[in-house]
């Protein structure tokens, strides 16, 4: 032995260089998921309820069967914005913001 005390590579290098600096955007991607599965299972409901009582059938004086319909298309309109709305975030979320000219 010659007195010298190295420490192993593997000993508290912490993780691999493939994996260094993807916490913060895992951590990300996961609220924002998380945000958009809450936003898709209440807004369709709650717009289908809240549509069909307060403007089908209480504004608008429609029959219960009509409303039922018109509420559908509401909920259904809702899913397609709250996807739409997803696509765009996660297109847009790992693009860098700088503010100078790229060529």
């Amino acid at each position: 032995m010659d007195g010298s005390s190295r420490a192993s590579p593997d000993v508290d290098a912490g993780p691999p260089p493939y994996m260094r600096g993807n916490e913060s955007s895992l951590v990300s991607a996961l609220k924002t998921l998380l945000f958009f599965t809450i936003l898709m299972v209440t807004l369709p409901i709650g717009l289908y309820f809240a549509s069909k009582a307060y403007i089908f059938e209480g504004t608008m004086k429609m029959s219960s069967s009509d409303s039922y319909f018109y509420a559908a298309i509401v909920a259904v309109l809702a899913v397609h914005v709250v996807l739409a709305l997803f696509v765009y975030v996660a297109w847009n979320e790992g693009v860098p913001k700088g503010k100078g000219k790229h060529d």
